[in-house]
Formats: C-alpha cells, structure tokens, sequence
C-alpha cells in the first residue's frame, strides 16, 4: 500500500474505498496513437481523472500472506483486484475498437505474473500492470497473492481460447465487466 496515493487521489476527489469503481482510461498522443502508460498514472472514477505517481509492483508487495486455491471461484476478497485489472482491459478494448485475442490476453497475464515491472510492446500490457500498481498503491498485496491473481487471469484467458483468433475471452468476461 501507498499511503500518499491514498493521499493524492483522495484530493483529487477519487473515492479510493471500492477499487470496483476506478480504471485506467486510455491516453492518446498528439497524433491519437495510444500512449503506454509509465510512472504517471490516469485514474478514472467517475467524471474524475486524477493522475498519480505509482510505484512499480516489486515496490508496493506487503507482507507474505498466502493466496486462497485460485481453481475454483468464488473469491470475493479477491473481486475487486480481479475487476479493476479487467475493468481496465475491458475499457481499453472498447477505447481502442480491438478486442485482443484470447491468446494475447493469455500471454499479457502470463508476462504481468512473471515480469511485472517489465515492458511489452503491446500496450495493453502497461495499462494491464498500471491497474495492478494501482491495486497495490491502495491495499496490502503480497507477492504470491499478486502472482495468484495474475496467473488466475492467465489461465482465465487461456481457457476461453477456442481457436486462433478467438475473442471469447473479450465477448465472455470482459464484456460482462462494461455491463455490454
């Protein structure tokens, strides 16, 4: 956790008590191509967008508390990290009129779960871990938790892989999360 996120989106006006109601929205450069995402941070609830300095994950990890079995669901302690990560990927589809693939989606968790400060050239994938870094900036997540959850969101993906090029992953969860 980050008491001074806490802090700075509480300011903006951001009510940090339910992560089910934040995301991040998609940015776009002078020339509307996506702009990745880095340090600084958009944060959207509601009409409010607030930007903050986040930490890479590896610094916000707390604690060695050890996930529930990620096999079977439910895990309502758990919902609000699931959905702010998918509410994020969710948005970025619909901002960027492309539903990735379930096959990407696949490997983009599986990359947030062993890499989580490195890059891809996807840039959902810096929209993906920035979700997550916001996550850990507002609740204590220890390193398993936090790679339970990713290769949750892997397997998820994987699962839902029908064929090359399938998007069940997209038209099954995450279209559910935009209530579409």
């Amino acid at each position: 956790m980050d008491a001074n996120v806490v802090a700075e989106l509480e300011k903006a006006g951001v009510k940090v008590e339910d992560p089910m109601r934040l995301f991040i929205p998609v940015e776009r450069d002078e020339q509307g191509q996506v702009k990745p995402v880095g340090d600084e941070v958009p944060v959207r609830f509601g009409d409010v967008t607030a930007h903050v300095r986040l930490q890479p994950v590896s610094a916000l990890w707390t604690g060695n508390k050890q996930p529930p079995d990620f096999t079977r669901p439910p895990f309502p302690e758990y919902e609000p990290f699931f959905f702010l990560i998918e509410a994020t990927a969710a948005g970025f589809c619909r901002d960027t009129r492309h539903a990735e693939v379930d096959q990407e989606f696949s490997q983009l968790y599986r990359h947030l779960a062993r890499r989580p400060d490195g890059h891809h050239k996807n840039p959902l994938f810096s929209y993906l871990r920035a979700a997550a870094r916001l996550y850990l900036s507002l609740r204590d997540v220890s390193q398993a938790e936090f790679e339970a959850v990713a290769q949750r969101l892997h397997q998820s993906a994987k699962l839902h892989a029908g064929h090359i090029g399938s998007t069940n992953y997209f038209q099954s969860v995450l279209r559910q999360v935009l209530g579409a």
